[in-house]
């Protein structure tokens, strides 16, 4: 009854026109249930995310009685992500643009000549990138550099893209923890404390998430070097005799080259083609058209390349990124002259800035549909009361007995719940009310609120999350095989900060 009056109060006071305001139990049932059908959905590959982010909630939502008011929920939703989308709208553009004209290519020479063509080195340096650019804090930044140095280099050697998504996911989500960044300051707002005296004692935490990290990054190389093994012809890597896009045919020896069968380079699956055992020279099969970074840099000799304008460039790049540090502007201001800047230096004739615009056309409709398709979803969650009524019913599940150990639950907790809902949701709507009830059993509320972070890795693999959509698009991989790949890792790794966090004391196993 409680929830229902404040869905009721909820709704009028944003003035929803709603048919008709559920029960707690049957918002709650309706919230996970929205959120499962989504997931599977797109991991069965039944319908793309965009297309399941608009249907589902649509659906769910006049369930839940919004009526006539489920427009208005989700324009509302989608005017606050609007600055989302033009960001990286903008910033796909700026990057593209820097890809184009051949910014990254001695950072790509210098990656190739350090990892060789080893794919298990490529993986393992794929992490550690992602993991030193993310310290800036912002997801959608390391998602862009990590993608434009490291995918062209997958795709020469016929590596999948979902495992750079994966590592990259992981190693972004473990290091979202940083005083600067989103949790931890949410964490900190919501309960009255220092952001430092919740990071600082997580530091153990940290780095056995990122040891763990890391871990799963050598595993998956080692799987990748078992799959390509014999299959690439490493001597046409090097871009000089280039035969097409890729560098050249790729050779499948030994027993994992089967008649009539080739590996298409983007997802590892084998694709018919004629003729016959070992020794059989196949043109490999990338479709660029569907990825941000990997079309331009595949090409050495592109017509886009401007050598003598690397240093104008390099120094436009770097003020760029240290605007964004500073925070003097908005963000996808600072990117929308950026890329104005780029263009005007780098394409001075018309058609060619023109040209320049429509070639990364593609990828940024891709990035922005989803995030403003992501509006659907959180409009009808907010909207219709779903989020409160989740947030009010975990509350009242957790019998009193377990009062002593609210820290733990609470770890355990943050997993599931920032995956399904807004880290706003949860920092500012479930954690002070569980902050609360742990204070009466001793338990601090800096140490609920290292707990709550603990989640973080799968967090950032949520559709929720607009950075994570950047990545699958950038390397255009299907979201369904990321969260395949990733969601039971970045478990493990969530699980294995908050073990950690435990055994050195900075969250309490019991009150």
């Amino acid at each position: 009854m409680e929830a229902m009056l404040l869905a009721l109060a909820a709704a009028a006071e944003e003035g929803y026109d709603t048919a008709f305001v559920p029960s707690e139990g049957v918002l709650v049932l309706l919230g996970f249930t929205m959120v499962l059908t989504f997931m599977v959905l797109i991991m069965t590959r039944r319908l793309t995310p965009m297309v399941a982010l608009i249907l589902v909630p649509t659906i769910f939502g006049l369930f839940a009685g919004a009526g006539l008011g489920l427009g208005d929920m989700i324009m509302d939703a989608i005017g606050t992500m609007a600055p989302t989308a033009a960001l990286l709208m903008f910033a796909i553009m700026y990057f593209g643009i820097m890809i184009d004209v051949g910014l990254f290519d001695p950072l790509i020479r210098v990656i190739t000549r350090l990892l060789g063509d080893d794919p298990a080195k490529v993986v393992l340096g794929t992490a550690i990138l992602a993991g030193a650019v993310s310290l800036d804090g912002d997801g959608s930044t390391t998602f862009i550099i990590t993608t434009s140095a490291m995918l062209p280099i997958y795709l020469r050697l016929g590596m999948s893209p979902v495992v750079l998504t994966c590592v990259a996911g992981l190693m972004n989500g473990t290091l979202n923890i940083v005083p600067w960044g989103g949790p931890t300051v949410r964490a900190a707002t919501a309960l009255g404390i220092e952001p430092t005296a919740i990071f600082v004692p997580m530091l153990p935490s940290l780095a056995a998430g990122l040891v763990v990290s890391l871990a799963f990054a050598w595993f998956l190389g080692l799987s990748e070097r078992r799959r390509l093994a014999g299959s690439i012809d490493t001597t046409k890597l090097d871009g000089t005799k280039s035969d097409g896009l890729l560098g050249g045919p790729r050779i499948f020896r030994g027993s994992d080259a089967k008649p009539g069968a080739r590996a298409n380079l983007r997802t590892g699956n084998i694709v018919t083609v004629a003729g016959g055992r070992g020794g059989v020279a196949a043109q490999a099969l990338v479709d660029t058209a569907d990825t941000a970074m990997a079309d331009t840099m595949l090409d050495p000799n592109r017509s886009t390349l401007r050598p003598k304008l690397i240093w104008f460039n390099l120094v436009l790049t770097l003020a760029v990124m240290v605007l964004l540090v500073l925070d003097l502007f908005p963000l996808p201001y600072v990117f929308m002259v950026g890329a104005a800047v780029a263009l005007v230096v780098n394409f001075t004739k018309l058609k060619s800035q023109a040209d320049e615009i429509v070639a990364h056309a593609p990828s940024i409709v891709g990035v922005v549909s989803m995030v403003l398709a992501a509006g659907v979803l959180v409009g009808v969650l907010n909207g219709t009361g779903m989020v409160d009524a989740m947030a009010s019913w975990i509350t009242t599940v957790i019998p009193s007995s377990l009062g002593p150990y609210l820290a733990v639950i609470t770890g355990v907790l943050s997993i599931p719940f920032t995956f399904f809902m807004s880290n706003d949701a949860f920092y500012f709507g479930i954690l002070p009310i569980l902050a609360e009830s742990a204070a009466t059993y001793g338990i601090s509320p800096v140490e609920m609120a290292r707990a709550s972070i603990t989640g973080q890795p799968v967090h950032l693999q949520s559709p929720l999350v607009p950075a994570i959509l950047l990545l699958v698009s950038l390397a255009g991989v299907n979201l369904g095989d990321h969260h395949k790949k990733v969601l039971w890792r970045a478990t493990v790794v969530s699980l294995v900060m908050l073990l950690v966090g435990v055994l050195v004391g900075s969250i309490p196993f019991a009150a």
